[in-house]
């Protein structure tokens, strides 16, 4: 019987077992770390990851287009005769059905990324049987709301994330 109790008890080696396997877990980590580290974005890169920009100088029923992580960023202002117009639209048979209110934060400004998504052309303002955007390359078709109503595009252009921060400056990203 005084074997089993013996047994019991840590011994050296048991101590030596487990301080290698403590300081094993540690120097992984410490390998591991910077490695894991150097996966994040750049600080560069999270300085662009959001843009603000002064809206107040457009005027009903134009736009302005600016650049945000490098894809082309369309701010329309619209006409409450272009909003009755898309909301109008919300129940035509769209390939991809979407609702402008569901598009807007506010129904005047719609802000969409100028890029179709189709094959990734930059579409062009103003144009199209729908008075929305038209990309040239395939054919698509965009409304005022940039809801694709015809040609090779699966979905709407997409709403990137936004805010009002005032009511003449957009934040976005």
């Amino acid at each position: 019987m005084s074997d089993t109790l013996e047994d019991d008890k840590p011994t050296r080696r048991d101590f030596l077992y487990i301080t290698t396997g403590a300081f094993g877990v540690v120097g992984a980590a410490s390998v591991a770390w910077p490695l894991i580290d150097q996966l994040n974005p750049d600080e560069s890169v999270k300085a662009v990851s959001s843009i603000e920009v002064d809206i107040s100088s457009i005027e009903p029923g134009s736009f302005l287009k600016v650049a945000w992580r490098g894809k082309p960023v369309y701010i329309r202002r619209r006409t409450e005769e272009e909003i009755s117009l898309a909301e109008l639209d919300d129940d035509a048979s769209l390939p991809d059905p979407q609702k402008d209110i569901d598009r807007v934060q506010k129904k005047e400004w719609l802000i969409v990324l100028g890029v179709c998504t189709h094959l990734g052309c930059i579409p062009i303002a103003n144009q199209g049987d729908y008075e929305g955007w038209f990309c040239p390359c395939h054919g698509s078709h965009y409304d005022i709301s940039g809801r694709i109503r015809k040609g090779p595009a699966p979905t709407n252009l997409e709403v990137p994330p936004y805010e009002f921060v005032t009511e003449t400056l957009l934040k976005i990203g």
